[in-house]
């Protein structure tokens, strides 16, 4: 009881603060062309390579997408993941608030995705427009509330937030580093998953949610990693640098009641709360 108490707190006033990544409307966007170039040049590393196949295997089992699905990927970056959901079949659309990192993402989709320069905080799309809604390594950089409430309200089916986790050994780590050294990390919230579960339990209230996570050991200890992913299980376990929640989107039905529009036998006054039932009369024709 006091951990959830603890997570709400810091949740509330992480949120009051808002986050320093994306950045308000008049600041120039984080992700500029030397880093759009970096993050491209570093996952066609082995180290990169490695990191990119096992979070979208993580991806994938979660999130279970269909051909013919719609799907928004929210702070879609260079386009790496939705190259991916474009090669199973499914109809892609993407935002980031960085043109440099949406110039790269449209030389490798060309004309086969909807690429626009917008905000997680302000999605430029109506309700229930997508299927599938998006957020990997992207929340970090925003406004939490703001972001996961925009991807509820575009969603239709489920929603899958892919975040940096803080209670892992490369989550710890690169907080560290940050310290003593620039790094991108500096502008970035890290999350664990009872704070995830927090935030969407306030904005969606009771939710059906399936969580995993992968890559166990520090980044430079890739190759060990590789071994130990075989044993480790992924499934409800709190502590790999790669934390993937999918969450489904729920419809509750309102039943809204409505005077009658006929008087009683003798037309007389409608009298809501007598029932042709209980008063042994029928309705006037």
């Amino acid at each position: 009881m006091l951990v959830k108490k603890i997570v709400g707190c810091r949740m509330l006033v992480e949120d009051a603060k808002g986050m320093s990544g994306y950045g308000k409307s008049s600041e120039r966007p984080l992700f500029q062309e030397e880093i759009a170039a970096r993050y491209d040049g570093w996952f066609s590393s082995p180290m990169g390579r490695y990191v990119k196949e096992v979070e979208d295997a993580l991806i994938l089992e979660l999130l279970k997408p269909r051909a013919g699905e719609s799907l928004l990927d929210v702070g879609c970056g260079t386009g790496a993941h939705l190259l991916l959901f474009r090669e199973l079949g499914l109809d892609v659309s993407g935002v980031d608030p960085s043109e440099p990192m949406l110039e790269r993402a449209r030389a490798k989709l060309g004309n086969s995705a909807d690429l626009k320069v917008a905000r997680a905080e302000d999605l430029p799309f109506d309700d229930n427009s997508f299927d599938i809604v998006t957020l990997i390594t992207s929340l970090e950089f925003a406004h939490p509330s703001k972001a996961l409430s925009e991807a509820f309200r575009v969603a239709k089916s489920r929603v899958f937030v892919g975040v940096l986790n803080g209670f892992s050994a490369n989550g710890i780590q690169r907080r560290v580093e940050s310290l003593f050294r620039p790094t991108i990390y500096r502008h970035a919230r890290f999350y664990s998953v009872w704070e995830l579960k927090a935030l969407v339990w306030r904005l969606l209230g009771p939710s059906r949610i399936d969580w995993a996570s992968v890559i166990w050991l520090p980044l430079r200890l890739y190759w060990l990693d590789r071994r130990l992913n075989r044993w480790i299980p992924r499934r409800f376990n709190p502590f790999g640098a790669f934390l993937g929640m999918r969450i489904d989107i729920r419809y509750t039905r309102k039943i809204v009641l409505q005077p009658l529009a006929t008087g009683w036998e003798g037309k007389r006054p409608v009298n809501p709360s007598c029932c042709p039932l209980t008063c042994g009369k029928g309705l006037e024709r």
